[in-house]
């Protein structure tokens, strides 16, 4: 919002007024060149924020360059027009680019309008102003106006959105509260979903003019109120840091994060990205038409707008569903060569080479597509592409977006309309692995993972954290909130939760091990958009209490071939590594109460000792021996009845064979999954 200086230039017109008048005590009978204007002030447009307050979108002081004519005596047409046309001459020479009016343009206006200035430049900013402002001549001015500013430029730009002219300044006879500047609405992203909130009250302005064109002292009955503020979950530093990483790690890509717990995003980057300050006050043609033809789509907010198929970051939903269902357990193996053929094709491992008899844990780790199509034939698509969509996907995620895709999870009515066929053999195995027709995006995968982490609930995301009215007040709140119920056991969260740490902790992901916690993910590589490849990342942290779920995209340009262990991972580490600190605190358990003793207490009265004070006052932490129900000593250490063992002796603890504990097989992430089967393929 501008300063309280700032808006009195706004509410001011350059004019000499008649002093000791007013325009409520004025009078213009029988003063044929007399006026009395009343003109609306455009209120200053609502704030949008950070989560912690920052600055996303406001509103700063511009100006425009206009030629304010004098009352004259005597005005032909000729000495308008020449009037007007000696100081554009004259303008020309401090701004580029006039709007440059024609002699009938001219003309009309000092005869319907002179009272007002004729708008001639696009805004000009603080230093265009005090580089112009000494060298304006009579008849010239400067008119201070509200304009919209983006202080990040290109940062959440497919988010936030931007704003434009609700129509040009009218032209002809004055009309009663007409703007004094053209106004401005929402155009997209959050600017145009919360207009009504971001829109201010206008103010209103009379002005007086007598029968020579004097202007009285004006009013203002009524000053503009400022729009609401909007603030969204955005940490607007987090924001820029992953933006910052992707420009590093990938032309184009994406990366969201999600607080597992309350649903908020508190990053969404989309990379190419674009300058939204382009849009302010409006964007030329030449602009918009580069910007429409970069074959980047810097417009296209690849984080929540695009669909992509999944790769492998699908098979913890295969392993979840295989398991809830009661298909395979923990310990359950399947004989895994290096391909299989159905029909007459032929389905390969990541890595072309037998794993063996592993169990879901180590197929996890391996990313291993013979182990994860055999379970999802027995499965039959309907069924985990059932639990895909309690888990968010094939629909939108409710977030205040523009434009976002709901993706693609095929149903048997899908099929029969697209394939004219229902699912066969190839089908489950194709899907299951991420691939053929199921399409998602980097949102709608974070919310997943989130589901994961949390232990079985999907949350309701949130990008709107308040909405304040222009006193402050808060009169939208949002609350954490439960979209589904997943309907998965904890147990089986909990096996597939270790799949994931230890496609970290050795596996095909263990590029984005982190120094200062455990780390859960799923690498993915697939084929996508004409033979290009598709490499993720996504998952969670940290692995015993889960606090954030995310999803990193990498788009492969023409003839690369990434993998999510070499291209996405890596996007996450970059991310996370730097926060090091700040997310330390922020995962750090809470301290644990401290027991207060009053200090009066300067022994045990009997026997013991005294309590033991540092120098500076503060008791020691004494050891307590809890007492039983009747008021006797217990004793950490029991006999096979549960009762105290007097003599106190530790008993050894039961060993173990190691053999029977499941281990991830070691993978090298060059020899990730390879993602070749991107069709349909149908095998009876």
């Amino acid at each position: 919002m501008a300063s309280a200086a700032s808006a009195q230039e706004i509410a001011s017109l350059p004019d000499s007024p008649v002093q000791g008048s007013s325009a409520n005590d004025a009078s213009i009978t029988n003063r044929k060149d007399a006026r009395t204007i009343t003109l609306s002030i455009p209120a200053p447009r609502g704030s949008i924020l950070d989560r912690n307050g920052k600055a996303i979108a406001v509103n700063r002081v511009a100006w425009q360059l206009g030629l304010q004519y004098e009352q004259f005596e005597k005005a032909d047409r000729q000495f308008v027009i020449d009037w007007g046309r000696t100081r554009l001459e004259k303008a020309k020479l401090l701004v580029k680019d006039l709007k440059e009016p024609t002699d009938d343009e001219l003309w009309n206006h000092y005869r319907e309008r002179r009272w007002l200035p004729l708008l001639i430049s696009t805004h000009l900013h603080e230093a265009e102003k005090k580089k112009i402002e000494p060298a304006l001549t009579k008849g010239l001015i400067l008119h201070p106006v509200y304009q919209r500013y983006y202080p990040e430029g290109d940062l959440a730009a497919h988010i936030i959105g931007y704003t434009g002219s609700v129509g040009k300044l009218p032209t002809g006879p004055i009309n009663f509260n007409e703007p004094m500047w053209e106004e401005s609405e929402g155009r997209a992203g959050l600017e145009m979903l919360f207009n009504k909130e971001l829109t201010g009250q206008p103010g209103t302005k009379k002005l007086l003019y007598d029968e020579h064109g004097r202007k009285f002292p004006e009013e203002q009955p009524r000053r503009p109120r400022p729009g609401g503020t909007l603030v969204t979950t955005l940490n607007l530093e987090w924001q820029k840091h992953a933006e910052k990483v992707l420009k590093d790690k990938a032309r184009r890509g994406a990366f969201v994060l999600i607080d597992v717990n309350t649903g908020e995003v508190l990053v969404m980057a989309s990379r190419p990205s674009f300058d939204l300050n382009v849009f302010i006050p409006g964007i030329s043609d030449k602009e918009k038409d580069a910007l429409d033809k970069d074959p980047s789509s810097p417009l296209f907010g690849r984080a929540f707008q695009s669909k992509y198929p999944p790769g492998s970051c699908f098979k913890p939903f295969v392993a979840l569903t295989a398991l809830n269902n009661g298909q395979i357990d923990e310990d359950t193996t399947i004989y895994c060569p290096g391909a299989i053929t159905l029909g007459n094709h032929t389905f390969h491992n990541h890595n072309k080479r037998a794993a063996g008899s592993i169990n879901v844990i180590q197929a996890l780790a391996s990313s291993n597509n013979i182990w994860f199509g055999t379970v999802g034939m027995k499965l039959g698509a309907n069924a985990f592409l059932g639990t895909a969509r309690h888990f968010g996907f094939g629909e939108k995620s409710g977030l205040d977006l523009v434009g976002e895709t709901a993706g693609t999870v095929p149903t048997n009515e899908w099929m029969m309309k697209v394939h004219k066929r229902g699912f066969k053999d190839g089908d489950d195995f194709n899907l299951s692995i991420g691939q053929g027709s199921l399409e998602v995006s980097p949102l709608q995968v974070a919310q997943a993972m989130a589901g994961i982490a949390n232990g079985g609930v999907l949350p309701k995301l949130h990008l709107r954290m308040q909405v304040q009215d222009s006193y402050g007040r808060v009169v939208e709140q949002a609350v954490p909130e439960r979209r589904n119920w997943l309907g998965i056991k904890p147990e089986h969260i909990q096996v597939v939760r270790h799949g994931m740490r230890e496609v970290v902790d050795g596996g095909t992901g263990k590029a984005a091990e982190l120094s200062f916690t455990e780390l859960c993910g799923k690498t993915g590589t697939a084929q996508w958009n004409n033979n290009r490849n598709l490499a993720w990342f996504a998952g969670f942290l940290p692995y015993d209490e889960p606090r954030y779920a995310f999803a990193a995209v990498y788009e492969g340009s023409a003839g690369e071939k990434p993998s999510g262990g070499k291209n996405a991972a890596p996007i996450v580490k970059s991310f996370f590594e730097p926060l090091k600190a700040e997310f330390k605190e922020i995962l750090a358990p809470a301290p644990k109460a401290v027991e207060i003793v009053d200090e009066d207490l300067a022994a045990k009265d009997g026997e013991g000792e005294a309590p033991e004070v540092t120098e500076d006052g503060v008791l020691r932490a004494q050891e307590v021996t809890p007492l039983d129900s009747e008021g006797t000593e217990k004793s950490d250490k029991t006999d096979k009845a549960g009762k105290p063992d007097k003599k106190g002796k530790k008993e050894k603890a039961e060993e173990v064979d190691e053999e029977e504990v499941p281990k991830a097989l070691p993978v090298d992430p060059d020899e990730e999954e390879t993602g070749d089967e991107t069709e349909t393929v149908p095998v009876d």
